[in-house]
């Protein structure tokens, strides 16, 4: 399965699903940009974190929201504690993908597409 072929995975995907996967590729098969979007909205989301931001501490991602890379395709990796723990962010960044309309996957149905390449 290529990742024009992915079909979009529904928000309110199994509760026992913890990583969605946020792909810069839009329903139509586009690369979403600017190039750099992964990073930006991670850096925006960095703030919400286990135990919350410190004050004084180095500048990195969330554990919660990540940009990743798949198959040369930038990408988020979103964990469900960020909805039990903030549910305005989680809300922020998959409104962030649906009004983009960029394809969100579990990891589960992406190494399943990845799998059928080989």
């Amino acid at each position: 399965m290529s990742l024009n072929s992915m079909h979009t995975l529904s928000i309110m995907a199994s509760p026992s699903t913890k990583e969605f996967i946020i792909l810069g590729i839009t329903h139509e098969g586009k690369t979403f940009r600017p190039s750099d979007w992964a990073e930006r909205l991670a850096g925006v989301m960095s703030q919400f974190r286990p135990g919350g931001a410190v004050p004084g501490d180095y500048i990195s991602y969330s554990p919660w929201c990540v940009p990743n890379q798949i198959d040369g395709y930038k990408c988020v990796v979103v964990h469900s504690d960020l909805r039990q723990a903030e549910p305005m962010a989680w809300d922020f960044v998959m409104n962030f993908a649906k009004d983009n309309q960029l394809k969100v996957k579990t990891p589960s149905e992406e190494a399943a597409g990845l799998a059928s390449k080989n």
